[in-house]
């Protein structure tokens, strides 16, 4: 397998009347991935400001057998279970980094 990091952007809509329940699901599995998984090395989540039910989510994985990994982890097969009825729309894109900086 590639050791370059996979980066994906994550483009969501949820149903409205759903937004807070999935909100508080989303923000339980970040957490719980960035703490659980060595090769997580971020997620960040956006909303559009006004439609606030579109959801962007940034990934980057350290490689791909961590993006792999991250997908059978338990944290992230509860989030997918329990949000499954609330995501109206979900498009994965593959990604390219230009610049990706951070303070630590």
């Amino acid at each position: 397998m590639s050791r370059k990091p996979v980066v994906r952007m994550a483009e969501l809509e949820i149903n409205p009347d759903m937004l807070d329940a999935y909100r508080a699901l989303l923000t339980e599995e970040i957490e719980a991935s960035v703490r659980l998984e060595a090769g997580v090395l971020s997620l960040s989540a956006v909303s559009i400001r006004d439609d606030p039910n579109r959801i962007r989510i940034l990934e980057v994985y350290a490689d791909q057998d961590a993006y792999e990994a991250h997908l059978r982890t338990p944290h992230f097969l509860k989030y997918k279970a329990e949000t499954a009825g609330m995501v109206t729309s979900l498009t994965l894109l593959d990604v390219d980094p230009i610049v990706m900086r951070a303070k630590p």
